[in-house]
This record gives C-alpha cells, structure tokens and sequence, in this order.
C-alpha cells in the first residue's frame, strides 16, 4: 500500500519543467493580450482599479491625453526601479509588456469598439481579465510596472508590509476617483479593485506553480 501512493506521489525534474523561450514568449504574448483586454474594458465602463492601472485609467478619465501615452508614462518609471530590484531580464520583460499593452490598447479602440457595455460586467469581466494576464506574466518573469516595487523596496528599507503599501496605495487612487467619477462607479471600481487582487493572492502562491 504504502509503495502504491508512494508511486502516485507526482515527482518533478525542475529542470524538465522550466520555462523553455518559447514558453516565456508565448506566455508574455497571452498575458499581455488579456491583461490590454481586461483593461480597455475597465476603460469602456468608465472605471479605475488599484494599482498604477488605475491611475492610468483615473487620468484618462480627467485629461484629454491618449490612454496608451499616459500608460507608458505612469508605468515605464516602475519598470526602471525595477532593474536594481529584479534584475536586467524582468525590467526588459516588462518595459516590451507595457509598450504591448499601450499599443494593444488602440487597436482594441480599432477592432472591438464597444458601445453601452454594462458598468457592471465592464469592471467585473476587465478586473478579471486583467488578474489573470497579471498572473501570467508574473509567472513568465515580467510585469506591466506597478508600485509593488516601491512597496518592496519599502519592506524591505523600514520593514514595513509591501502588502499594506499596495492597499494603501490602491485606496489612495480609488479615493481619488471621487474627484472624477460618480460615487456608484467609484464603489463598483473598488469592488473590481478586490476581484483582482483575489485573483493574484490566490493564484500567484509560491509552491502552487512548478514552471520557471
């Protein structure tokens, strides 16, 4: 008995299961399709969310530059702050996932043009979509930016939770929203704000994913 489950214990070669480049290509490709998806839906709804997407999307809200130029701008400094915390390899990664998804975020206003989209399923669906274009590219070694840098680095300067950095961070935009947006739409981007952290924290666990 004992040699029987020792015989349906799953063992892994890690090397077998690194990520190949093809791998890695693929996967930023997918990720940051979905991640630009979940976002321009955000967008169509009119909404934000936490982190620096959400404030992409607060100032697309209250000023008349193109989405995609303001995307690059509040991120790609992240992605440089990023060379001294993960190296040359991830800030690459995610500065090409950032320009991806400022590009991707035109040709969506192209392809798909959404009218009357439901605020609603706008916010739920995007938040969705982009956790899950998150998690994979974080699991493909790259990013679109965000402060969770800045709330690492922080952590680890005065020892403070990079976890309460990043919520304190995502309520500061949310709250800022009141500035722009209706309440209504500023509780139902809260809402999809936490839909998307669930995401991540219950899917991006060390030890729940074998490739690297």
């Amino acid at each position: 008995m004992a040699n029987d489950a020792a015989d349906r214990t799953p063992v892994f070669d890690w090397e077998q299961a690194r990520h190949t480049v093809a791998d890695d290509v693929q996967g930023i490709v997918v990720g940051t399709f979905v991640a630009a998806l979940g976002l321009y839906l955000l967008k169509a709804s009119g909404a934000v969310t936490g982190g620096t997407a959400g404030l992409a999307l607060l100032l697309d809200q209250a000023t008349d530059w193109p989405f995609w130029l303001i995307f690059i701008l509040v991120n790609l400094p992240f992605a440089v702050l990023a060379f001294w915390k993960r190296g040359a390899r991830f800030t690459i990664l995610t500065a090409v996932c950032i320009g991806g998804v400022a590009g991707l975020s035109v040709l969506d206003g192209v392809l798909l043009p959404v009218h009357d989209l439901n605020p609603v399923y706008g916010v739920f669906a995007g938040n969705l979509l982009a956790g899950v274009g998150l998690l994979i590219l974080f699991r493909h070694g790259a990013s679109v930016g965000g402060v969770n840098i800045i709330a690492l680095l922080l952590q680890e300067r005065t020892g403070f939770r990079a976890g309460w950095t990043q919520m304190t961070l995502d309520v500061v935009v949310i709250v800022c929203a009141l500035l722009v947006l209706p309440w209504y739409i500023v509780l139902l981007s809260a809402a999809g704000a936490v839909v998307m952290s669930l995401v991540l924290a219950m899917n991006h666990r060390e030890g729940r994913y074998i490739g690297r």
